[in-house]
């Protein structure tokens, strides 16, 4: 089933997700609603954040992007309590968007080596070292995780130069070709 996208503003964004007990019930079918979701929104990655729910859980399928970024091909990760090590290498500038943040993009500096622990549906441990923008796209939804967005990671100029945009986002003036979940307006 396809869910709706919380965007910028909503509290649960904020939040630091919990982690998924091994027998948790209706994993299996939060997976495929997430899959589905992501697809519906033509994301290459969702956190469970930004469908609403606090929980230590990410979906990827890189492969749109492999044109461009090789290393994406046939990757599709079902990430639950994932952890990252950060690896050598440069930092690496790339734009980056973000279905909670429609009609945004900005040059997020990355390291694009990582280290990706985690456990699959079936709470099965992997590990594994990840290059590039695949390297990229995981650490930019396990971000979600920790309640940080990729703004987050742009200097306070670029945040004042967007910042119209983003009270947009908030004010429920951004519209968006999936089903989205607006922050709640706040009361004075």
């Amino acid at each position: 089933m396809r869910l709706p996208v919380y965007l910028y503003g909503h509290p649960v964004l904020r939040k630091i997700a919990e982690p998924v007990a091994e027998g948790r019930e209706g994993l299996k079918e939060l997976l495929a609603d997430m899959y589905a979701t992501m697809y519906a929104s033509e994301g290459v990655g969702l956190a469970a954040p930004q469908i609403g729910r606090s929980e230590r859980i990410v979906v990827i399928d890189a492969d749109p992007v492999k044109d461009s970024f090789p290393e994406c091909a046939g990757r599709k990760l079902t990430l639950i309590n994932p952890e990252i090590e950060i690896l050598d290498g440069d930092t690496v500038s790339r734009d980056e968007g973000c279905l909670s943040l429609p009609g945004l993009s900005e040059k997020v500096g990355r390291v694009e080596h990582i280290r990706l622990r985690w456990v699959d549906e079936d709470f099965k441990p992997h590990e594994e070292e990840i290059s590039g923008f695949l390297a990229r796209i995981v650490q930019h939804e396990c971000d979600h995780l920790e309640g940080k967005l990729y703004i987050d990671h742009i200097s306070m100029i670029r945040k004042q130069l967007i910042k119209s945009k983003l009270n947009n986002i908030i004010a429920g003036k951004t519209r968006c070709d999936y089903p989205v979940k607006y922050a709640p307006k706040s009361r004075k």
